[in-house]
């Protein structure tokens, strides 16, 4: 379980689904037992004392209307496209539940910045977007290669990564099913390799839970 300040106030919890029913109680443990609301986003939990938990469905999962549901769906194992990129890095994997059956990593170089200037700085600046774009290119091959065949059978798309990179890749016409099923949730991480996209694994399943104390 990770946290994190939230904007606006209280902090952002993610929360291992298996792990929600113990987390609802810890929280009604401290604050009393909260009353249960359904939303667009999932469920409020009201406690008492004024603190208030929002649960965030995650990606894939069925809308709930009460907290039994909510947990039968979160925990229910789901198919889940991943889409991670940065920079010349790219990686790709289809989860089922917490096993990755579909995945491959591609990197391309990309040269990092300089401090040069003149006419040295602008073709190196051309010679960087080019790669930049032969690594998107690449990223958009990959994902219509594995992903594609896919679309029809998964539950969301969960990307992660450089958002403008992500946008620009499901953005190519190719992989709008793909797109259609994007959830919004971005997931923070680094340049991809085969271990963080079997981290990512369970960042996308994780239930979001804003938490705000009382005044």
């Amino acid at each position: 379980m990770s946290s994190r300040p939230a904007a606006g106030g209280g902090r952002w919890v993610e929360v291992d689904p298996s792990r929600i029913n113990r987390w609802v109680a810890g929280f009604a443990d401290r604050h009393g037992p909260p009353t249960t609301t359904a939303q667009q986003y999932g469920l409020l939990l009201s406690a008492p004392d004024g603190a208030i938990a929002e649960l965030h469905t995650p990606p894939g999962a069925p809308v709930t209307t009460d907290l039994e549901t909510f947990v039968a769906a979160a925990t229910t194992p789901r198919r889940i496209g991943l889409l991670l990129a940065r920079k010349g890095a790219v990686a790709v994997g289809v989860a089922e539940g917490e096993q990755l059956p579909v995945h491959k990593v591609d990197t391309r170089y990309v040269q990092g910045r300089t401090a040069a200037g003149g006419w040295s700085q602008q073709r190196f600046a051309r010679r960087r977007d080019n790669q930049a774009k032969a690594a998107l290119a690449d990223a958009v091959d990959l994902a219509a290669r594995l992903l594609l065949p896919e679309a029809d059978r998964l539950d969301a798309v969960v990307a992660g990564g450089d958002r403008r990179a992500v946008d620009i890749v499901l953005a190519d016409r190719r992989l709008a099913p793909l797109a259609a099923l994007r959830a919004d949730r971005l997931l923070d991480v680094p340049e991809p390799r085969h271990a963080v996209l079997v981290g990512a694994i369970a960042a996308a399943r994780a239930v979001h839970v804003l938490v705000r104390d009382p005044a």
